[in-house]
């Protein structure tokens, strides 16, 4: 069976589907877990990060379990395409990356904190697939929201490398960029893994500990 060759190249604008003017569905108002609404404007004092780490069902719930976080959905980001389908992000013609949108509370839990997690939950080195999820839409991606987040992403990300480097991974191929438009996924999929207790989960971590906020040993 031959792959869809856009599951392994991103579209260019032109390539992309045209998609939708308008949602194509109402996001449900609270989060199953944390009770909280999904949508904004959140809470003065809290913080948004995205992040991209494979099927966003079991990515989104390493995020909830994190103290801390207030509140989480799932959607599509870093792509061309307004308003995408699931179907037509898994066909690959949208450009977009299955995204976890996490909001925060810096006073409990930090960015940085939150980036030890994204690393040490998926493998950075697959390019566009994660274990036996292929697709452009599995590919690592962090998207960030301000000047600070960009330059701790880019930090992690270098102290990453050298460790994963010494256990014998090669190069991290994770996307690094200001943030997109994020648009949210069908209600389906919001909370997947809270009303679906066996439902499946494709990511994993390397094992390799993410060296953030662990300070070096003297020499």
């Amino acid at each position: 069976m031959f792959l869809n060759r856009f599951k392994t190249k991103l579209p260019t604008a032109e390539e992309a589907l045209p998609g939708h003017a308008e949602p194509q569905f109402p996001l449900p108002e609270r989060h199953t877990v944390l009770g909280n609404p999904l949508a904004g404007p959140y809470p003065q004092g809290l913080e948004v990060a995205d992040f991209g780490l494979g099927c966003f069902w079991g990515a989104e719930r390493r995020f909830w379990q994190t103290p801390g976080v207030w509140t989480t959905l799932v959607g599509y980001q870093g792509g061309h395409t307004p308003n995408p389908s699931y179907e037509e992000v898994c066909g690959g013609q949208t450009g977009h990356t299955e995204a976890v949108r996490v909001v925060f509370d810096p006073a409990v839990v930090s960015y940085e904190q939150l980036l030890k997690v994204f690393w040490e939950s998926h493998d950075p080195t697959q390019g566009f697939r994660q274990g036996n999820d292929i697709g452009t839409q599995y590919r690592s991606a962090i998207y960030t929201h301000s000047p600070a987040q960009q330059s701790a992403a880019t930090a992690s990300r270098d102290a990453y490398q050298s460790t994963l480097s010494k256990a014998g991974y090669g190069p991290i191929t994770t996307e690094i960029a200001p943030a997109a438009p994020f648009y949210p996924a069908e209600p389906y999929h919001q909370q997947y893994l809270d009303r679906n207790k066996t439902g499946y989960c494709g990511i994993g971590g390397t094992g390799v500990s993410c060296p953030i906020g662990v300070a070096p040993a003297e020499g």
